[in-house]
């Protein structure tokens, strides 16, 4: 019979977990909001576009890519695109799908925001951690970051 409750370590664990991984969303959003107008998400949307090929994606791969829903992303990208930092264009092999595609401007915008965010990441993530701890962190992440199930489960 499966366990119905966390170990009492389990639980501090799992709660320490969620508090730290909503202060710096939290923190991470609002300091984007406040320097560059821009969402985490959005962030995340022009990253992702900067860094893929002809920098576009398509939508299905940019919400995978972002871990939001489809209707989530659609919303963002809608503010995006009326901002002018992305455009969809149809996909010529399948009339439904659509690329999400990243503009000068959004280009731009990116990289005026890039290096904040990055020093901001430093400051509320890696500068906290001995470089073993970040190894540990990249170990630990390498196990649980995939969001797959083990085989079995």
């Amino acid at each position: 019979m499966e366990k119905a409750w966390l170990e009492p370590g389990e639980q501090d664990v799992w709660r320490g977990f969620l508090r730290m991984n909503a202060w710096i969303y939290d923190e991470l959003e609002r300091d984007l909001r406040a320097r560059d107008g821009l969402s985490l998400i959005e962030y995340g949307v022009l990253a992702h576009l900067s860094e893929a090929p002809d920098q576009r994606m398509r939508m299905r791969d940019l919400a995978e890519a972002v871990i939001v829903s489809k209707s989530r992303l659609s919303h963002q990208i809608a503010r995006l695109e009326r901002d002018g930092h992305v455009r969809r264009e149809s996909c010529e092999d399948d009339r439904r799908g659509l690329w999400a595609v990243l503009t000068e401007k959004g280009a731009a915008v990116l990289e005026q925001a890039a290096p904040s965010h990055a020093t901001r990441v430093r400051s509320l993530m890696f500068d906290r951690l001995s470089p073993q701890q970040v190894d540990q962190l990249r170990e630990i992440v390498g196990v649980l970051g995939d969001g797959r199930p083990e085989q079995g489960s």
